[in-house]
């Protein structure tokens, strides 16, 4: 999915060829106030989730992939809703046969009817100008937590919406659940529930008398249970199901709005861990009890950049904004209370926290893209490893898919492994896009090489939707035994048998514009 478009590529026979494209819209639509953010597959159904500012809402777009890669439009619907965009998280998720997307729906205040405000699904047809709603839920499916019910509708700014829409019906039919409270959320989607946190939206002060609770809605249509809680998490990766211990451990920091836009980017302010037993659970009633927050390292005006739950452990950087912006701290505190945590002085910054095998990768650098491993499994005492550094050069996708790591398949070599992530390099003053790749040999990262793009002027694809890279436009993907860059519009395979990768072959499906458009 790139700039308003489906592109289909076949590996078939070690080969790559490009086989069709197709508008990521309905046919004959103005698409031009509409963005395309998501694709999902289930099996030869393809998912594309975007927002219209046109045509109104969340629009859902169904495709059908033919066994030779061409592709057909099959419908497409609105979800009545405001922006769901999230800088770190995703609307959208496939549980089985099923589409659960979340959306923020804020009252209008000025309707007379407030039932107009309800979540609603129409189908689009062809000529129609606006979307034609029906609601999709009923008042028995609104949940709203005991003492806001208490306080009354003055606390209520929006309804958080979680649809679970049935992909295998030959017309889309979905279902909602509502929770009600302010307007700033941050969403998680376990195996098995969606957790949705409440809290106002930019709230910058720690002694506030604000209402804050944590919703939990089953994935089956079952009914939510809340619980008033402390602070806001970060971001999606601030929560941790931890289904031993029947609790769920999520990094709170007190000085956030949530994950809604940048959000995530401005989270600060006196962090703490809240193990949440899940019998803490009910009508909203129960708060969570301090002992179930334990402190963290940081401070009131402190920056919280990245944060991740690794191997029983939590990972986050802090940013003194008072300070040079080019030095964080990475915090290492294990789940198990164990210990007091550890706080690691990191150059560059950290951009970037991700799983690698049992330890940890950090991505920084200011002028220079830095890998360093964090060693989580020696003697209960983490300790940063060894890093590799690109000079020149930054990171060229900031989300969570930019970055894969292919662990050994040996489970004797539990150490070692192959990553790639997207960078930017500068030479002769100009930038130029790569994929690089590393190795890891026994925790050590070593160079395994790049694959380029091709350079030169962006050719004029005729776009329409979706034109600018909110989501980035270059990922690494590893497809069995193969491995590939994805930049742009070339998908570049690498031979990777060697001493370092190296381009096998490569394919260019970039759309060319219509002449005269």
């Amino acid at each position: 999915l790139r700039r308003g478009r489906l592109f289909t590529v076949s590996t078939a026979a070690g080969d790559l060829k490009a086989i069709d494209s197709i508008d990521a819209f309905p046919p004959g639509v103005d698409p031009s106030g509409d963005w395309y953010d998501e694709m999902l597959v289930r099996g030869d159904l393809i998912v594309v989730v975007g927002f219209s500012y046109d045509r109104g809402g969340t629009e859902i777009n169904r495709f059908r992939m033919a066994p030779d890669g061409s592709l057909a439009f099959l419908d497409s619907h609105h979800l009545k809703s405001n922006d769901y965009y999230s800088s770190r998280n995703y609307a959208s998720r496939i549980v089985g046969d099923r589409l659960v997307v979340y959306t923020p729906l804020y009252f209008a205040r000025y309707e007379a009817d407030p039932l107009a405000d309800m979540p609603g699904l129409s189908r689009w047809t062809p000529g129609r100008e606006k979307p034609s709603f029906q609601r999709i839920a009923q008042a028995t499916e609104v949940y709203m937590p005991a003492p806001l019910r208490a306080e009354g509708p003055g606390t209520v700014e929006a309804m958080h919406t979680v649809s679970r829409c049935d992909l295998t019906a030959a017309e889309l039919s979905c279902e909602a659940t509502v929770v009600l409270g302010p307007n700033g959320r941050t969403f998680f989607v376990s195996r098995n529930a969606v957790y949705v946190w409440v809290a106002p939206a930019w709230s910058w002060s720690e002694d506030g008398d604000d209402r804050r609770f944590l919703y939990r809605i089953p994935l089956d249509g079952g009914r939510p249970a809340a619980v008033e809680v402390e602070g806001a998490p970060v971001d999606q990766f601030s929560f941790n199901p931890d289904a031993a211990n029947n609790r769920l451990d999520i990094l709170v920091a007190s000085l956030t709005g949530g994950d809604a836009m940048w959000g995530p980017e401005f989270a600060a302010g006196s962090p703490a861990l809240l193990q949440l037993p899940t019998s803490r659970f009910g009508d909203g009633s129960q708060a969570a009890p301090a002992s179930d927050y334990r402190p963290m390292p940081g401070g009131e005006y402190v920056g919280i950049g990245h944060n991740r739950f690794v191997n029983g452990w939590l990972l986050y950087s802090l940013n003194n904004w008072t300070r040079n912006s080019g030095v964080s701290h990475l915090i290492a505190a294990r789940l198990d209370g164990a210990g007091h945590p550890f706080t690691f002085q990191v150059d560059g910054g950290v951009q970037r926290i991700e799983q690698l095998g049992q330890d940890a990768l950090l991505v920084g650098g200011h002028g220079e893209t830095v890998f360093t491993t964090v060693d989580l499994t020696s003697n209960s005492i983490p300790y940063l490893g060894f890093g590799f550094t690109v000079p020149d050069s930054r990171q060229a996708e900031s989300r969570s898919h930019g970055f894969f790591f292919r662990p050994d398949p040996d489970p004797a070599r539990s150490t070692f492994g192959l990553l790639g992530l997207p960078i930017m390099r500068l030479a002769d003053n100009q930038w130029t896009a790569e994929m690089r790749f590393l190795q890891r040999q026994n925790r050590i990262l070593s160079d395994f090489g790049h694959l380029d793009a091709t350079p030169g002027p962006r050719v004029d694809d005729g776009c329409q939707a979706s034109c600018v890279d909110w989501y980035g436009n270059a990922r690494p993907i590893f497809l069995g035994d193969r491995v590939f860059a994805l930049m742009g519009y070339e998908l570049v395979e690498g031979d990777a048998t060697g001493a370092a990768i190296r381009e096998r072959r490569r394919v260019d499906f970039t759309p060319v514009a219509a002449p005269g458009k």
